[in-house]
């Protein structure tokens, strides 16, 4: 995975954006909001995101931004097919 630091009101991922990518909060806090319903909640150290674009193959279906400083880790959709994919398949 790789890590990175972000900056508050930076947007991580865009709704609507392609998904490329799974992430993992690893400090700060995160807003997610889409264009249908404003903000719809906020994402702390352990939350996770990006995985319905992964697992359904859909664009990004929400926008999350940095309210805080914030530490994400990400990796790649080959990597997340490989380990993790699994834990999102419905069985």
């Amino acid at each position: 995975m790789t890590r990175e630091e972000i900056a508050p009101g930076t947007a991580v991922i865009r709704e609507g954006e392609d998904g490329d990518r799974f992430y993992v909060v690893f400090a700060g806090m995160l807003s997610v909001s889409n264009s249908s319903m404003g903000e719809r909640d906020i994402l702390r150290p352990g939350d996770y995101f990006g995985e319905v674009a992964l697992t359904m193959n859909v664009r990004r279906t929400a926008t999350i931004t940095a309210i805080t400083p914030a530490v994400i880790a990400s990796c790649d959709r080959a990597t997340f097919d490989a380990y993790l994919r699994q834990l999102f398949a419905d069985d």
